[in-house]
């Protein structure tokens, strides 16, 4: 759109609030147009996003723009552009200020490149769950999740990352599920190829659900470059939406895993009771097909839902799919302090927890070791804390293996006995004569006397003398031998 498309709204180099400067076309579409703007005061581009005269006359296309920034704003996810502000221009037309994004949504990847490796498809929905874990523990359940919505950026660290957009058309509800949305039943709201059946029927039975029936539309598509469910008319697609079976996805990518296939599957059964039932199971289930890295998206999943007080009813982590790196699959070490829901109750698993507590202590207890050596002489200089700061240090000597004393008659092992009580193969005992021990009775050994230590002279006691030198120098002495 050139700037004459934006004559009715602002037009570039407009100052708004009196201090935003529009710069340039970001992007526009039926209801709204998205510009980038320069924040004067903090020297900083950001973006705005207007919405259009003609969308100005409907109610509704309004309650969702201002929708769209409460529900921006509340969810708190580095995988969702973040609201700064929102304001009003002169003719009343709202404007939401929104981080400046540099990259491309996935809709324009898969036109320009073609289908993403199975991997970099996984990872990207799992952190697009991340964001979606924060939407759905607030009861924000987006309704329009679809490519286009997904914006790749480039991270400080040189790693891509996921950023959802859009929330204009999402929807409130309550634990049970209650809606809270703003919209008619007869509404269309959403983008029909990556509806759940239940959003085709009636958008007042969306539910996270939903959400998650998207979610797995968008990664057949990310690997196999065609969407589940493709048709020329709305209502051919909306009966195979609700009565075909999925495609195999096998069919177009033949590299993909059975596994994953199943995974896509359940994501797209058409009743909402059957998929998973929130993301952190999906992304559970998709955490064998993702990069090591992604470890983290998964567990920051399932820490959020937790945090909310969502039930997550994965218990194990699954292994790492064949070709992981040995010793380093983080998918197979469980996470430290996470609980589960299972049978009898919550269950914490401990493995990840007890290396970390052991090889904490080890480190504790050679830094205690190190310090203690250095404060024996009554000072510790900066170089007796540089092995406690994580420099390399000498361990002490391992103590001397402890020798067995020599057996004496009380801890000789002793030989198999009968029934009379002398030794196997022993010679038979003599009759008891009158004033002799009972049978089977032994005579306890003298016990010897505890050798007398000869004395010596006493000790010399210490004490410390302090004198000074010819030129002032305090010099310090004492006659015991342990100070020397």
């Amino acid at each position: 759109m050139s700037s004459e498309g934006l004559s009715s709204t602002v037009r570039e180099g407009d100052i708004i609030a009196g201090k935003y400067r529009v710069e340039r076309v970001l992007g526009a579409g039926g209801m709204g147009v998205v510009v980038a703007a320069h924040h004067l005061q903090l020297d900083e581009r950001v973006a705005l996003k207007f919405l259009l005269p003609d969308a100005l006359k409907n109610a509704e296309i309004v309650a969702r723009f201002a929708r769209e920034a409460r529900a921006a704003v509340k969810i708190k996810s580095e995988h969702v552009a973040r609201v700064i502000d929102v304001g009003q221009l002169e003719n009343g037309s709202p404007y939401m200020v929104m981080e400046y994004l540099d990259g491309g949504d996935l809709g324009a990847w898969l036109e320009q490149r073609g289908p993403l490796p199975v991997e970099q498809a996984v990872e990207f929905v799992l952190q697009a769950c991340v964001a979606l874990a924060d939407a759905h523990a607030l009861g924000i359940v987006h309704r329009d999740l679809k490519p286009a919505n997904l914006f790749c950026v480039r991270r400080s660290d040189g790693q891509l990352s996921i950023k959802v957009l859009d929330f204009g058309i999402s929807k409130m509800v309550d634990p049970v599920g209650q809606s809270g949305a703003m919209t008619r039943t007869s509404a269309v709201l959403g983008t029909p190829l990556y509806m759940s059946p239940e959003q085709i029927r009636s958008t007042r039975d969306v539910t996270a659900q939903s959400d998650i029936w998207s979610l797995g539309v968008i990664l057949f598509e990310l690997m196999s470059g065609k969407p589940a469910f493709q048709s020329e008319t709305m209502m051919e697609l909306a009966v195979k939406v609700t009565n075909d079976p999925t495609p195999s996805i096998r069919s177009f990518r033949p590299e993909v895993p059975p596994a994953l296939e199943a995974v896509i599957a359940r994501c797209l059964e058409k009743a909402p009771a059957n998929r998973y039932p929130n993301v952190a199971d999906l992304a559970i289930a998709l955490l064998p097909f993702a990069p090591l890295r992604a470890r983290t998206s998964v567990d920051r999943i399932s820490g959020i839902l937790e945090a909310a007080g969502l039930s997550v009813s994965g218990v194990d982590f699954p292994p790492s799919p064949p070709g992981a790196a040995a010793g380093v699959a983080a998918a197979t070490i469980p996470a430290v302090g996470r609980t589960t829901a299972g049978s009898g109750g919550r269950k914490t698993v401990l493995v990840g927890g007890v290396v970390a507590a052991t090889v904490g202590l080890l480190a504790l207890g050679t830094a205690v070791t190190i310090f203690r050596g250095a404060g024996v002489h009554g000072g510790v200089t900066g170089d007796s804390f540089a092995p406690a700061l994580g420099q390399s240090a000498p361990l002490p000597p391992a103590p001397a293996p402890a020798t067995d004393p020599a057996p004496t008659a009380e801890t000789r092992t002793a030989a198999p006995v009968a029934s009379d009580g002398l030794p196997v193969g022993a010679p038979p005992r003599p009759p008891p004569t009158a004033g002799s021990r009972p049978v089977g009775s032994a005579k306890k050994p003298p016990v010897a006397p505890a050798p007398t230590v000869p004395k010596g002279p006493a000790a010399t006691p210490c004490k410390l003398t302090k004198t000074l030198d010819r030129n002032g120098e305090p010099h310090f002495s004492c006659p015991c031998a342990s100070c020397d």
